[in-house]
C-alpha cells in the first residue's frame, strides 16, 4: 500500500503512530523528528523506520500527517513544497489553520485533510474530525484516511465550516473532564475516602456515563433525569452545580477555544 508518513513525534504523533500498528503494518509507515533520541526510542518500540529529513518523509510516503505545533507549519511547509506533488495527500492536525491558510503556505493546489484528534487516542479511544474537499480525492484515499484514524478510535467526516466547534467538543474537552475528575476527587477525599479510590470511582463514573450516552442513543438530559430521584441526593446536587454557575462555565470554556481557533 502507499506509505504514511510523519513529521513530527510529539504526544498526538506517537499516539497515532502506534494505533495505527493496529491496522497497518510498521513498514507501511515512517516518520521524521529533529530529535534523534526520540526517533531511536520510537523505532525500537515500534519497528517503524525514522527518516533523515522532511523531505525524505515526503518522497517516500503519499500520505503526509503534520503532527507538529501550529507555529512551525510556515518553516515545515517550506521544505514540503519543495518536494510535494499532486498525488500526496497532507493531512494537517493544526486547530487553527484551515485548508485555504495551507494551501497558501505550500503555494500549490496541495490535496488536503484537516483532521482534530485528541489525546485519547493514547489508549484506542480517541475522537478524530475530519474534513476534506470531497472531488479532489479517490474513494480509496478516503477509506484509507478513515481507516487510519479509525486505527486509535472513533473519526467522522464533518464540513469545515464546524471544525472549530469539533476541537471544542472533542479535541479540549478531555482536559476539562480530567479537571472534573480531579475536583470531584478532592471533594470526596475531604469525606474520608483514599485519594487513589476517589480516582476510580470518579473515574469509572464519567467513562460509564459517556458509554451510556455512546450505546443507548438517549438524549443526556433523559439519562441525567433518570438519576434524579424527586427529592434524593443528585437532585440537590444538581441544584448546587446550576446555582454556581457549572453549565455556564462550560458555555464560556467553548467560547474561549473557539474564539482561540478562529483567530479571536
Amino acid at each position: 500500500m502507499d506509505k504514511i508518513g510523519f513529521i513530527g513525534m510529539g504526544n498526538m504523533g506517537s499516539a497515532m503512530l502506534k494505533g495505527a500498528l493496529t491496522c497497518f503494518s510498521a513498514s507501511d509507515m515512517c516518520f521524521y523528528d529533529i530529535n534523534a533520541e526520540k526517533c531511536d526510542a520510537i523505532t525500537r518500540e515500534t519497528h517503524v523506520i525514522s527518516v533523515g529529513s522532511i523531505q525524505e518523509c515526503v518522497k517516500e510516503c503519499k500520505y503526509i500527517i503534520l503532527a507538529i505545533k501550529p507555529q512551525a507549519y510556515e518553516e515545515a511547509t517550506q521544505k514540503i513544497k519543495e518536494v510535494l506533488t499532486s498525488d500526496h495527500v497532507v493531512i494537517s492536525l493544526a486547530p487553527t489553520i484551515s485548508i485555504s491558510d495551507l494551501t497558501r503556505m505550500l503555494d500549490i493546489n496541495a490535496r488536503i485533510v484537516r483532521a482534530m484528534p485528541n489525546t485519547p487516542a493514547l489508549i484506542g479511544e480517541g475522537m478524530t474530525g475530519l474534513c476534506a474537499k470531497d472531488n479532489t480525492f479517490t474513494e480509496e484515499e478516503l477509506l484509507t484516511v478513515e481507516k487510519f484514524f479509525s486505527s486509535f478510535g472513533k473519526c467522522k467526516f464533518v464540513s469545515e465550516t464546524v471544525m472549530s466547534a469539533v476541537v471544542c467538543a472533542s479535541g479540549s474537552s478531555p482536559a476539562y473532564v480530567y479537571i472534573f475528575i480531579e475536583a470531584l476527587a478532592d471533594s470526596c477525599v475531604k469525606y474520608g475516602m483514599s485519594r487513589e479510590d476517589a480516582y476510580e470511582f470518579a473515574a469509572q463514573a464519567v467513562y460509564g456515563s459517556a458509554k451510556m450516552v455512546v450505546e443507548s442513543k438517549e438524549v443526556p438530559a433523559s439519562l441525567k433525569d433518570k438519576v434524579c430521584s424527586p427529592g434524593g441526593t443528585t437532585i440537590r446536587a444538581v441544584e448546587a452545580l446550576e446555582e454556581h454557575g457549572f453549565r455556564n462555565a462550560i458555555f464560556k470554556a467553548t467560547e474561549a477555544c473557539f474564539d482561540k481557533c478562529e483567530g479571536n
